[in-house]
């Protein structure tokens, strides 16, 4: 049976939410292996100058534990 993690990320683009979220999974995966799903838990935006300056996103990630 396998064991499952969770983490929470947040991760931001200055483009779109869309891109927040595939720089999350980009970022995590550079040191999490086997991930199965991204849960986009929160959406945020900054604002500077009364325009959208970036747009946020807080995530869980969920990924298989390897056996030893």
């Amino acid at each position: 049976m396998p064991i499952v993690k969770v983490i929470e990320v947040i991760a931001s683009s200055e483009t779109s939410f869309d891109d927040a979220i595939k720089n999350c999974l980009e970022e995590v995966s550079k040191t999490v292996h086997n991930i199965d799903s991204i849960y986009v838990k929160d959406f945020k935006v900054h604002v500077k100058d009364g325009k959208l300056a970036s747009y946020g996103v807080i995530c869980k990630v969920s990924f298989r534990v390897d056996k030893s």
